[in-house]
């Protein structure tokens, strides 16, 4: 009872506020503005249909893709940032060489080369494991890649239903037993 009888005091020690003195506006007024505002938010209603009109008055001009009916002529945008791809030439090789530097690049380590020796001790590819779960498209690995070894693809159709089939080796050939897709063999 007493914080109530504190809480009560407080809000007494304020002055009552003032009543405004506002003029009651006119039938003829109250109309007019009334019908004003029916007036501009129909115009704003023909604004903001006007795009959806001009498409529809004129459907040539649409550029909505119809994707799962034009997925055979669906082409991406050149700006589109796809998965990680090591592509080959017609003889099975790819230009990587091992040298680490996108796997340093790659902000959240969606990136492993495992490097091997060959016959001559040199270092070469082992394995290009590619954790397409862990990439965010940045696009780092292909900037910093001086031999212009790995791309962005094109793909956009990267749906499973397990998880494990989103690493990737990139480096299998198509003579290594690969799909026939550009970023590899899943692992």
């Amino acid at each position: 009872m007493q914080n109530y009888e504190k809480m009560n005091d407080i809000f007494n020690t304020y002055p009552p506020m003032k009543q405004k003195n506002v003029p009651k506006e006119s039938l003829l007024e109250h109309s007019t503005r009334y019908l004003k505002k029916i007036c501009t938010g129909f115009y704003s209603l023909i604004q903001g249909m006007d795009i959806t009109l001009k498409y529809f008055l004129n459907p040539k001009k649409v550029i909505t893709q119809q994707y799962p009916e034009n997925r055979d002529t669906l082409k991406m945008f050149d700006r589109f940032r796809g998965p990680v791809s090591l592509p080959h030439n017609e003889n099975g090789e790819h230009a990587c060489t091992a040298c680490g530097i996108c796997e340093k690049a790659c902000p959240n380590g969606s990136i492993s080369i495992l490097a091997t020796k060959d016959v001559s001790g040199r270092k070469v590819l082992g394995q290009y494991i590619y954790r397409i779960s862990q990439c965010t498209f940045c696009g780092l690995c292909v900037e910093a890649c001086p031999f212009g070894a790995i791309v962005l693809a094109k793909d956009f159709e990267l749906t499973v239903y397990d998880r494990n089939e989103l690493t990737w080796v990139l480096n299998k050939s198509k003579s290594q037993g690969s799909s026939d897709t550009s970023q590899g063999e899943y692992s």
